[in-house]
Formats: C-alpha cells, sequence, structure tokens
C-alpha cells in the first residue's frame, strides 16, 4: 500500500465500508470527507488503478453501473497499513 497515493487509500478504505460500492457511492462518500467536488477523471481512473493492482475487484451491476468489491489482497493491505498507524497514533 506504499506506492498509493492518499486519494486512492482512501477509496480503498471506503470501497471496504459500502454495502453496495459503485462509483457514484463512493464519490458521495469522499466529497463528504474531502468536502469538495471529485471530478469523474479523477475517481474513475483512480479506481482502475486499485483494480489493475489486485487491490479491487471491478463487477456490472447493471449495463451502466460498476460495482467493486475489495479482494482479499485488499483486505490484507489495509490491515497492515492500520496496523502500521496505530504503532505511531496509539504508541
Amino acid at each position: 500500500m506504499y506506492d498509493l497515493t492518499g486519494f486512492q487509500r482512501d477509496l480503498l478504505t471506503v470501497t471496504a465500508g459500502l454495502d453496495e460500492p459503485h462509483g457514484l457511492a463512493i464519490k458521495d462518500e469522499l466529497e463528504e470527507y474531502y468536502e469538495t467536488e471529485i471530478h469523474h477523471g479523477r475517481l474513475y481512473p483512480n479506481l482502475d488503478t486499485l483494480v489493475d493492482k489486485g487491490l479491487l475487484k471491478k463487477g456490472k451491476m447493471d449495463r451502466r453501473t460498476n460495482v467493486y468489491s475489495v479482494t482479499q489482497r485488499g483486505t490484507r493491505e489495509i490491515n497492515a497499513r492500520n496496523n502500521w498507524e496505530a504503532q505511531y497514533v496509539e504508541g
């Protein structure tokens, strides 16, 4: 996870926390957190990067909507990152 941008880590984390994570739901969550608009040109290429790295899996919800899920590797990476952060924050 060290090679991901902060935005990509946030995408991965939000995707892990949503019941049916599709692009617009992920976008809405991040816009609320960042308090600014997230453009499609930023969102979808970064989601594709996470898919290419094997951290997310992309499927079809319907003809127009992709749904994303965190892979086992993605879950391991999230847990490893959380443990790494905890040693500095909680220590």
